[in-house]
């Protein structure tokens, strides 16, 4: 999917990029480059936000390389080479190009820039690729034709997916690619959306922005940035949320609820009705798609959460046959799911959507 909000000159990109190669340069705007995910264009730069957002390409020779600039450090990539090596890569703060792939065999090959990391980890601009003179781009690959996206919090994101002994927050230990909803998307084979934010939440966040005031957005930092939804138009939404609400709806002294609550913390119908609302408010946006409101794996679906029936009671509000309800089980261990527990997490929603999501 070619997202195109603005125009780069050759011209301009070859000259500043003239102390860096005489390599021919192909804008991050050339329609032989396909893209995946909310992606901001600038006169001369793509810029990569959302966790998933990814860029491929198909060429042919030894090797390519790309120029990126990042806005901290912190952001992540995979970079996967063929559809089989991938390797982790991240970029400075100045403006270079960055070899991707080099060595490679003669003949097709493939190459995907995946976001491992979250918008708070920071910004990447892109701003197209390097070839060396024996390398010649390709079309871009097909488009799957299924869609789908998802709307979520830290489990969606990938947080501290490869942390073993702790829950640390730094980009370096996240991973969207392992998440279970990209390992989703892959086994369907589809195009892959991913809204999220670690922390967020329907109604509080541990910040002061929360999901119905950020699904929207193109820019999810830029509050009059927003999304035209006709780009992309999903066939299945998840919409996994309310894990950070079930922790600060009892934390009266978190600056956030005093924002959002001031001292009295709000009921099951006040719950029912904000996630009823939200979920109403992606059923405008697409009418024909089938929505799964999942919850899980962390403690909001332990023995004895009545966070599961918040969202039942909701979704049977919304009297539509194509919104279900999806409880993952929970995972019985403390922090954020780890990549095992990702793949679990995966496999249930996978068996899922394949018994009652006709697509």
């Amino acid at each position: 999917m070619f997202h195109k909000s603005g125009y780069l000159t050759v011209v301009a990109c070859l000259f500043s990029l003239y102390c860096f190669t005489q390599d021919g340069f192909t804008p991050c705007t050339d329609k032989r480059i396909a893209y995946e995910g909310r992606i901001p264009f600038t006169e001369e730069a793509a810029t990569l936000l959302w966790p998933g957002t990814s860029v491929r390409i198909n060429f042919t020779g030894s090797g390519i390389s790309g120029v990126f600039k990042d806005s901290d450090t912190s952001n992540y990539y995979n970079v996967i080479v063929d559809d089989k090596y991938i390797y982790k890569l991240h970029f400075g703060t100045e403006k270079r190009i960055y070899v991707l792939a080099k060595e490679l065999a003669p003949g097709l090959h493939s190459l995907q820039l995946f976001k491992r990391t979250e918008w708070d980890k920071g910004r990447t601009w892109f701003y197209g690729f390097v070839c060396p003179m024996t390398t010649e781009l390709r079309d871009p690959p097909p488009s799957p034709r299924r869609k789908i996206e998802f709307y979520g919090n830290s489990i969606s994101c990938g947080y501290a997916i490869e942390d073993a002994v702790h829950d640390n927050s730094i980009g370096y230990y996240e991973n969207n690619y392992d998440a279970y909803p990209a390992i989703t998307a892959r086994h369907f084979k589809a195009q892959y959306q991913c809204i999220a934010k670690s922390g967020i939440g329907i109604a509080i966040s541990w910040f002061p922005l929360i999901m119905p005031e950020m699904y929207d957005r193109l820019d999810p930092e830029d509050s009059t940035s927003k999304w035209d939804f006709s780009r992309y138009t999903p066939d299945l939404v998840v919409i996994n949320l309310l894990q950070n609400d079930s922790w600060l709806v009892n934390m009266p002294n978190n600056p956030q609820f005093k924002s959002r609550f001031g001292s009295t913390a709000p009921g099951e119908d006040f719950y029912v009705q904000a996630y009823k609302a939200f979920v109403q408010s992606i059923r405008d946006k697409y009418p024909s798609a089938s929505i799964i409101c999942m919850l899980g794996n962390m403690d909001i679906t332990r023995k004895g959460s009545p966070w599961a029936g918040y969202v039942e009671k909701a979704v049977s509000l919304l009297h539509d046959a194509g919104i279900s309800v999806y409880v993952a089980p929970y995972k019985e261990t403390p922090g954020h799911p780890k990549t095992a527990e990702q793949k679990l997490l995966a496999e249930g929603l996978i068996r899922y959507i394949d018994e009652h999501i006709k697509w």
